[in-house]
């Protein structure tokens, strides 16, 4: 005898009560059993999580909600099928920016190798690079950030360089700056690090305390990246005064020149935030924490209002913050979104178990706290390659 064909209903469907088959292995779902009788919201919140479009209902179909309307139905369906278009369409979103993060890693390499043999080259090139950035910038009127790297265990000079454009670039966009100074914060934050080429290698990848000594040849840098850029007569002078002053603050506290707010062009006091925010961000892997660390003990450095800014892009919840969920799993935040409390998350259980790429925006789950790295389980860290460093780049999925 045949085996009867189950009915499918859409995962939007599912109400307390059913009981119901998923459409996946055991190893592919949190439950015992691939069949689940639906006794609490929670169960329903988490299939939703797992990207299936349906279920199959084993029992409870005269709790089924009465659509006796056939357009009703496929109003249903339709909206079945754009949360799976929309979760498709976010997750190429966030490959074609890790794929454009490393490319520009990758070109602005091959820059600095020119800087010094051919700069006329180097400079073509450089603003060839800027152009890709504002034209991902501008995509469209929303840009959100998105976590991306480079596979490595460091931070490069140039990685950290399109990390820092990126943000600085973001606050510009918030600002309304014009895209002369977007231009400026871009290729300035790409150079800002290349003097820390000619300071020994020793000295820039050791890991404990610099001595004096170390220490005053590293704040060396920015003028060495001056000098050798100014050199060639190429770039303009407000992207040479980011370059040069990068770490100078509004308190007078920075170097090399111990400058004060009204000496420091705001194109600078930019890219000095986003670098002291990502400097912070490679020191204490957390995106939060060094958020928290700059609020609290940096805010004289920098203006509120750019402080503010920063905060406003970055959201509550920063792309690579480790996050609980209210439904108890652990999650990466991926991409930020309008609602900062439901961004776009790499999600698993507490044990590494069973990953998926939720839309926390088509659930009733949201970010419960932030994680610190020394609660999660070997499982998870290595599942949501938590202590991987963190780098961002634009994302114009809007959903």
């Amino acid at each position: 005898m045949a085996k009867a064909e189950l009915t499918k209903i859409p995962v939007s469907q599912m109400v307390i009560g059913l009981t119901v088959k998923l459409p996946l292995s055991w190893t592919k779902h949190p439950f015992f059993r691939s069949k689940v009788k639906l006794e609490k919201q929670v169960q329903i919140e988490m299939i939703k999580g797992l990207d299936v479009s349906f279920v199959y209902l084993i029992s409870g179909h005269d709790l089924l909600p009465k659509i006796d309307d056939h357009i009703e139905t496929e109003q249903t369906e339709d909206v079945v099928k754009q949360e799976v278009d929309s979760r498709t369409l976010a997750k190429k979103s966030m490959r074609v920016s890790q794929q454009r993060f490393v490319k520009s890693v990758n070109d602005s390499r091959t820059v600095f190798g020119k800087v010094v043999s051919d700069p006329e080259g180097a400079y073509r090139e450089a603003a060839t690079l800027v152009e890709d950035l504002v034209d991902s910038l501008y995509e469209s009127e929303t840009p959100h950030l998105t976590l991306v790297g480079s596979g490595e265990t460091d931070v490069s000079v140039t990685q950290h360089g399109i990390s820092v454009a990126v943000l600085g670039m973001m606050i510009a966009h918030t600002l309304s700056l014009s895209k002369k100074e977007v231009r400026d914060i871009a290729l300035g934050s790409l150079f800002h690090d290349i003097g820390k080429l000619k300071v020994p290698e020793a000295i820039r990848r050791k890991r404990g305390e610099l001595t004096d000594h170390e220490n005053n040849f590293l704040k060396m840098h920015p003028n060495f990246g001056y000098d050798m850029l100014n050199r060639t007569g190429l770039f303009p002078e407000a992207m040479l005064d980011i370059v040069l002053h990068h770490h100078e603050f509004i308190d007078g506290s920075g170097f090399p020149d111990h400058l004060s707010e009204a000496k420091i062009l705001l194109t600078t006091q930019i890219v000095s935030l986003a670098n002291d925010y990502e400097t912070l961000l490679q020191q204490y892997q957390t995106p939060q924490i060094a958020l928290g660390i700059l609020f609290k003990n940096h805010s004289s450095k920098h203006s509120d209002k750019l402080i503010s800014v920063l905060v406003k892009i970055l959201g509550i919840y920063p792309p690579g913050a480790i996050v609980r969920l209210t439904d108890g799993n652990i999650a990466k935040v991926m991409m930020t979104t309008v609602d900062v409390k439901q961004p776009h998350v790499w999600s698993c259980h507490v044990s590494g178990a069973e990953p998926s790429f939720r839309f926390l925006i088509n659930e009733d789950v949201q970010v419960e706290e932030v994680v610190k790295l020394d609660e999660l389980t070997e499982g998870a860290i290595k599942t949501l390659q938590a202590n991987s460093p963190i780098s961002f780049y634009f994302n114009n999925f809007n959903h």
